[in-house]
């Protein structure tokens, strides 16, 4: 297994340097710094802290070491640190609402065998841990959808000074469906990899199809699926609106 991490670790590396050149340190060391980050939020939740206190402070953290990390054109990356905030106070309620009416905090029905030597009573509030993963785990998805497309829309206007604000409502229509195809079907495809395992157990193990969708280790990945859905197709919408308000000032300024 160590071996399959450093080979991968070293392939992922490689092809870094080959792609982004001399931006790959950069592009590798803010990879550092968030699983940094994730490490200290997970250490601070197991300190005792409140989880959602801990999310709060640091949520912007990963969101800016991501985008902030990952491109030098200061007008894209600010809208784009400005839409992932937004969003992910968005999605914060709603992960909240999500996990209050789906109860799929803490292990399921599956992990019995491998809990039932070890001692359940850690002091860990489990529900506000899934609102936490709920979050965490869609943070990407946000930052990369926000990214792409106020990084496109802006090359489209810097390469035509001629260009009319109807010019600019297609072309943010086209990249905004473009981004929203392959940004919602590489979160789909992520989550059937993911649990094709367990899909296929039930199959084998002959579940009810009730027993499936109300299973709490399936749900979990779906309900992620979803949220991350709601927030790339919401950062997609917040990401063109400033894009194009920008423009609009600038316009009013020649």
């Amino acid at each position: 297994m160590d071996n399959a991490l450093v080979m991968l670790t070293i392939i992922m590396i490689i092809l870094m340097f080959i792609i982004a050149q001399k931006d790959a340190i950069r592009n590798l060391f803010g990879l550092i710094l968030n699983v940094l980050a994730v490490f200290i939020l997970i250490t601070l939740i197991n300190f005792g802290l409140n989880p959602l206190v801990v999310l709060a402070v640091i949520a912007p953290v990963i969101v800016a070491v991501s985008i902030f990390m990952s491109a030098d054109e200061n007008e894209v990356t600010f809208i784009a640190f400005k839409t992932s905030i937004m969003v992910i106070l968005i999605l914060f309620p709603i992960a909240i609402i999500v996990q209050y009416l789906g109860h799929f905090q803490g292990f399921a029905a599956e992990n019995v065998d491998e809990l039932e030597n070890l001692s359940l009573d850690i002091g860990v509030n489990f529900s506000n841990v899934s609102i936490v993963v709920l979050v965490i785990s869609v943070i990407g998805a946000i930052s990369e959808s926000s990214i792409a497309l106020a990084a496109s829309l802006t090359e489209v206007i810097d390469q035509d000074e001629r260009m009319t604000i109807e010019q600019l409502k297609n072309q943010r229509k086209i990249i905004s469906e473009q981004i929203l195809g392959t940004a919602t079907n590489t979160l789909f495809f992520g989550m059937l990899g993911s649990s094709a395992g367990l899909i296929l157990w039930f199959t084998r193990l002959n579940y009810r199809f009730s027993d499936i969708i109300n299973s709490k280790l399936l749900v979990a990945d779906v309900v992620t699926m979803l949220l991350g859905m709601i927030g790339i197709l919401v950062a997609i919408i917040i990401s063109g609106h400033f894009v194009q308000k920008n423009f609009v000032i600038q316009k009013n300024k020649i």
